[in-house]
């Protein structure tokens, strides 16, 4: 199981773009993905779990990943925060 801490730099946040990106991503990983938020834990496929975490900018938040492809899960996920500029 791997565990990386972000904090959102996007003005917007984690919107509805931003969020289907990220979902995008983590489906095509057969690892399962978590996005912790507050004490509240979702699953990063779900763009309505998500979305109904209501992450602004400046929000701490914590991805993991747990299973075979744990290692590229978590470098994707990463890239995609940094090349949209969501997070680092």
């Amino acid at each position: 199981m791997l565990e990386k801490n972000f904090t959102v730099i996007a003005e917007t946040g984690i919107h509805a773009r931003p969020a289907t990106l990220l979902v995008q991503t983590a489906g095509k990983f057969e690892s399962e993905i978590s996005l912790r938020y507050n004490d509240r834990t979702v699953n990063l496929k779900s763009i309505m779990g998500v979305m109904s975490l209501g992450i602004g900018k400046d929000s701490e938040i914590t991805i993991i990943v747990d299973g075979n492809d744990e290692e590229m899960a978590m470098k994707e996920l990463t890239e995609v925060f940094s090349k949209e500029g969501l997070a680092k």
